[in-house]
């Protein structure tokens, strides 16, 4: 089976970066890559399915904010948000390229206790250093906002309205991967099976494909999403990354809210969200949040009357009558180690690279992370935002930069 812009075999018997997965992260790379006048060489997207449809980005809900409790993750998504409001002067005024917004509806964050309220202040504390639009609410400015929600349990809100909420990932991806192309950028379909080292096992030589395919190599670029841990271990790397479910549902309401419903991020981890004029969008966890096959993507059918459809309506009394139309089951890459993206230089393997482990964030951060990556391939060292508190050796030092704000 061939796909469009993708060849059966490499044009060329080595590249100078190779970069494995060629879903958001890939793609980011491989553009701002080609992009980069001060890069030249070749660069091969490896992916092993070009319709991409078990990977995160088509599972995505394509969201943004600024409301992270790491000051680090609150400027990466900042630049997302630059970059996505100004997306043709970004990719370089190419009239072809529309016009994309972010619809601020904003998100909500519910605290229920004196715990939940303290850690909403920690990260506002964070927040408003960077310049974020974050703003606290009590329960009464909440309910005067929005007069919807019963609110008779919660102490406190945490709300941003300011490039917080949806955004059209799928043009963005599109036009990424069209740019790359027609940058020179070469896509392969095909699946790493192996890598191979130089003696003294600091680099990589060349990556084997499960056909047999040998492919020379300058930078390896690990963009494999859930499959990461296993694409690391091809170049004897641990990487604390593994496929965790998460679940999502479109409803219709039988009385629709007069008013867009930010992204509530309710105290039982239950999230839900206005998605159309008349329809909203909700988010759960399973009844267990353990790690899963790369291809396990069944509903779990109890999940909605059991858990999010009951914690909803206990929040949004008008929302007792809804239908389901639509849902799926897609995988967070969820670094265990402390939810926070791995990226950049493996120590001791030298032309290894990753940009990985998103935990959930990977489409609203991959604008500043593909950029990051080329420049680091470029220059040997980022030139925009310092990314270097996200390397893979605070993972090797157990020295974590936990992100709280994960939902």
């Amino acid at each position: 089976m061939t796909h469009p812009g993708y060849a059966p075999t490499p044009q060329f018997g080595s590249y100078d970066v190779i970069i494995i997965g060629g879903a958001m992260m890939g793609a980011s790379v491989a553009w701002f890559l080609s992009d980069n006048p001060d890069f030249d060489g070749r660069i091969l997207v490896i992916e092993r399915d070009p319709g991409f449809g078990t990977s995160s980005t088509m599972h995505s809900n394509s969201c943004i904010r600024q409301q992270f409790s790491a000051a680090l993750n609150v400027r990466i998504s900042q630049f997302g948000a630059t970059f996505v409001q100004d997306l043709r002067a970004q990719m370089g005024g190419d009239p072809r390229i529309p016009d994309l917004a972010i619809q601020n509806f904003g998100y909500l964050y519910l605290a229920d206790t004196e715990a939940g309220a303290a850690k909403l202040r920690r990260n506002l504390a964070v927040q408003q250093v960077e310049g974020a639009g974050t703003r606290l609410l009590e329960p009464d400015a909440i309910a005067e906002a929005y007069p919807f929600y019963a609110l008779d349990d919660i102490c406190l809100g945490s709300l941003n309205t300011r490039d917080e909420g949806y955004f059209d990932g799928g043009t963005l991806f599109d036009w990424w991967r069209r740019k790359a192309r027609e940058n020179g950028v070469e896509s392969l379909m095909g699946e790493v099976a192996a890598m191979q080292m130089s003696r003294d096992g600091t680099r990589i030589t060349s990556v084997s494909l499960m056909d047999g395919t040998r492919i020379g190599c300058g930078h390896v670029v690990n963009a494999t999403g859930p499959r990461a841990a296993r694409t690391a271990a091809m170049a004897g790397l641990d990487l604390p990354v593994e496929p965790r479910k998460r679940y999502t549902w479109v409803f219709s309401a039988e009385r629709p809210l007069d008013r867009a419903l930010p992204l509530t991020v309710d105290p039982s981890g239950v999230h839900v969200r206005q998605d159309g004029p008349a329809s909203y969008m909700a988010g759960s966890k399973g009844f267990s949040d353990d790690n899963v096959g790369f291809d396990d993507f069944a509903m779990e059918p109890e999940l909605w009357q059991e858990v999010a459809w009951p914690a909803i309506a206990r929040r949004i009394p008008q929302f007792e009558a809804v239908r389901v139309v639509r849902e799926w089951a897609g995988h967070y890459a969820m670094n265990l180690f402390d939810q926070n993206a791995i990226v950049g230089p493996a120590p001791g393997v030298d032309n290894f690279l990753f940009i990985n482990g998103f935990s959930g964030h990977g489409l609203q951060q991959s604008p500043a992370m593909g950029r990051g990556v080329s420049e680091w391939i470029t220059y040997g060292g980022y030139r925009t935002l310092d990314l270097s508190p996200l390397h893979y050796d605070r993972v090797l030092a157990q020295n974590s930069l936990t992100e709280q704000a994960v939902i």
